[in-house]
């Protein structure tokens, strides 16, 4: 689909997105456009990104990625409403742990999407979501008819994802920090053998 005029861009409706309706299309053009702040993506631009993807609903308590899966790994997820729960099983524990509760405006599953490798963490519609999907298959075609517009837009998943790295990197400071000071305690509490 070809946007000519970037100001008529976001109120024409994809086909794909026809049953969602023109206020449900307009919120995921706003959303977007707030996610991808960083890199200017315009109401137009981020139209046409959008117009790639097709809209997904999510029933309450479905997992729709699942940590370790390697054989469903060409999509990511861009959540226009609901929330979603980002959980993970850590080394010697059954139980997944919450990393972090997300809702509208949110992306999951871009790691995965880029470089196929298996999905490091599970996600769980905690309310019913309406996802955008992009598949590498919507990227490519993305990445050929709009070169410009995809390279913006990668950019910002690419900086989103650094910002992640950055977040984990202070949290194993901290928690490196904590290890230390109990580690010491325990020193400090064990009599001299």
């Amino acid at each position: 689909m070809q946007y000519r005029d970037t100001a008529s861009a976001t109120t024409r409706l994809p086909q794909a997105w026809a049953d969602q309706g023109a206020e449900v299309w307009e919120r995921a053009v706003e959303l977007l456009v707030a996610a991808q702040s960083r890199f200017g993506l315009e109401a137009g631009q981020a139209a046409i990104v959008l117009s790639y993807m097709h809209p997904f609903a999510i029933e309450e308590g479905v997992e729709f990625i699942q940590q370790g899966d390697t054989s469903n790994c060409d999509f990511m997820a861009f959540i226009v409403d609901g929330d979603v729960t980002v959980e993970t099983i850590t080394v010697s524990r059954t139980q997944p742990m919450t990393v972090t509760v997300l809702g509208p405006g949110s992306i999951h599953g871009e790691l995965a999407l880029f470089d196929g490798a298996p999905r490091s963490a599970s996600c769980t519609a905690c309310t019913p979501v309406l996802a955008a999907i992009l598949t590498r298959a919507g990227l490519g075609r993305l990445l050929q008819e709009h070169p410009a517009i995809c390279a913006r837009f990668t950019m910002a998943l690419a900086a989103g994802i650094g910002q992640r790295l950055r977040d984990n990197t202070d949290k194993l400071k901290r928690y490196a920090m904590m290890a230390r000071a109990m580690q010491e305690e325990i020193e400090r509490l064990t009599p001299d053998r």
